[in-house]
Formats: structure tokens, C-alpha cells, sequence
């Protein structure tokens, strides 16, 4: 047996600061492709609501207590904001980059921060990853202000609710839908936060991308293995491009998973874009995307 002791050496630990937000737009497959620096974040509120509890009586007793679905909304404060979230935040469309008109609709995107950790021992012990999935942003005040002898630069804000989003079985166990995950850099091995890190904020030769939720998992259950993409080759005679069978390895043109093979005549040029399947990370470096065609 041992007994407690409180205010160890090294166990007095605390979270302070955001950094490193980064906005995710979403395509029509449902995958988080594409993410872009969010500068200037000053708080990131989170506000999970819902899960309370609702008695049933029986025999003049409490005969058993259920509790609601368990929901999860942020604030997040911030003095700017990436101009690829416009739509998003704002609900504007922009036809041209200085342009933009309200009442457009608001895409759901997926978002990502970081919150330092730090203990007694060392300051920078580690960080927190918090992910966001399924998310949109409820309209906003803004309010303008005379500059004055005491100026300060204006912050913006937006109240996100969230549609959460399947992980499915691995490994046996079966797990709810969610909208936000958790990594404990502190507590997680080196190699698999090293590679969530490449999926976040990209490489040399990818995209940065907020993995599904079942790819975070598998990848922190030492699941992930390794791919290398090669170029779809191109037939300028035919016009015709051929997408390589690589395991690990999805093509994809205009956010459309293209089938390995021979695939109909071009007409202009495209970008093709290679993405790791789930479980799979690119070997590094690597080229992951090309402009195919020959017009």
C-alpha cells in the first residue's frame, strides 16, 4: 500500500497560452484537405454542453438515470483570421479577393490549436493538440471603435457549434461519433506526435490536413505504416492519364478519388493530387502532387 502525497517534484502541472491555430476547409468527400496558418488567436473557448441527467422513477424510487447526448462548441477570439475562412466565419462569398457578399452560407470546417503544457520542472514540458472536427460559425458581432489616445487593435469572434463526425471500430473497440480529440504530447510517443505534426501543418511535398479521427487513433495505436507516391504517367497522344496501384496511396483531381487505371481523355490540364490512405503516412521527402496534360 502508499500512501498520497501531494506537490511533487515535477507533478505540479498547468496549461497556459493557444498557438498554431490552423483553419481546414473541408471537401465534398468529407475529408479535411487543405489547412492554412491562423494567425493572431488570443483564446480558443471550448464549451462541451449537453450529457445531463434525466431520472426515471419506479417503485417510488430513482429506477434509472439517462443523460442526454453530450454536444461541443468553442469561442475562438482572435485579431485576423486566414482569408480561405471568409466563407466559413463569415458567411461571404468572395468573387474577387477584395469582395465579399454576406449571406452566402457557411461551410463546415475543421480547425486545430495548441495549448502548452508545463510543470514545477520545466515550463515547455510538452504541448496539448486539441482538433475540431465538423465545425461552422453562428453569425458574430463586430464592433468598430474610434481610434483614441489609448488605441488598441480590434479582435473578432466566433461561437462554433459542431456536427460530430464517425470514427467506427479499430483495434475491436467501437467508439461514438465525436468532434474534438485531445493529444497529450507529454504522454504519447515522440514518433506518432511527429507524425500527426506532419499531417497538420504539411511537409516539403504535402498539403497540410486534420486526419479523420479513425487515422489519429490507428496512428497512436502504432498503426500507421509508410508509402511512397509516384506520378501518374501521361500519354500525350491520347491525352490519356494512368493512375498507379500503390497500397497506402489515393489519387485524387478535383477532390474526386480517382480509380486506379486508365482514366478518359484529358481536354485541359489538371492537377493531381496523391494523399495517404488511412493508416498510411508519406515517406519523406516526397512530391505529392502534379500538373497533368499537355494543352
Amino acid at each position: 500500500m502508499s500512501v498520497l502525497k501531494w506537490d511533487q517534484t515535477g507533478e505540479k502541472v498547468y496549461e497556459n497560452g493557444v498557438e498554431k491555430g490552423v483553419f481546414y476547409t473541408v471537401s465534398g468527400a468529407g475529408v479535411y484537405d487543405h489547412g492554412y496558418a491562423w494567425n493572431g488567436l488570443v483564446s480558443v473557448t471550448e464549451s462541451p454542453s449537453g450529457a445531463e441527467v434525466n431520472k426515471q422513477y419506479a417503485d417510488n424510487r430513482v429506477y434509472v438515470a439517462l443523460r442526454s447526448a453530450e454536444e461541443f462548441g468553442a469561442t475562438i477570439e482572435a485579431f485576423t483570421y486566414p482569408l480561405q475562412a471568409i466563407p466559413a466565419l463569415d458567411g461571404s462569398a468572395t468573387p474577387t479577393p477584395g469582395l465579399a457578399l454576406g449571406q452566402q452560407g457557411r461551410p463546415t470546417f475543421g480547425f486545430s490549436y495548441v495549448s502548452k503544457v508545463g510543470n514545477d520542472l520545466d515550463p515547455d514540458a510538452g504541448e496539448k493538440i486539441h482538433l475540431i472536427y465538423g465545425a461552422s460559425a453562428n453569425p458574430s458581432e463586430k464592433a468598430m471603435t474610434t481610434v483614441n489616445d489609448s488605441p488598441e487593435a480590434a479582435t473578432f469572434s466566433w461561437e462554433l457549434t459542431t456536427i460530430p463526425v464517425d470514427v467506427g471500430t479499430i483495434d475491436g473497440t467501437t467508439y461514438k461519433a465525436l468532434s474534438t480529440i485531445t493529444v497529450d504530447t507529454t504522454k504519447e510517443d515522440p514518433d506518432a506526435v511527429a507524425t500527426l505534426r506532419e499531417f497538420l501543418y504539411g511537409t516539403a511535398g504535402t498539403d497540410p490536413s486534420l486526419p479523420s479521427p479513425a487515422a489519429v487513433v490507428a496512428l497512436f495505436s502504432g498503426a500507421v505504416l509508410t508509402a511512397t507516391p509516384t506520378e501518374p504517367t501521361y500519354d500525350t497522344t491520347t491525352n490519356v492519364m494512368t493512375v498507379p496501384t500503390i497500397t497506402g496511396v489515393q489519387y485524387f483531381m478535383d477532390d474526386e478519388l480517382l480509380a486506379p487505371g486508365a482514366q478518359p481523355a484529358f481536354t485541359t490540364n489538371h492537377v493531381v493530387e496523391a494523399r495517404p490512405a488511412m493508416g498510411y503516412k508519406f515517406t519523406q521527402p516526397v512530391d505529392s502532387d502534379w500538373l497533368i496534360g499537355d494543352f
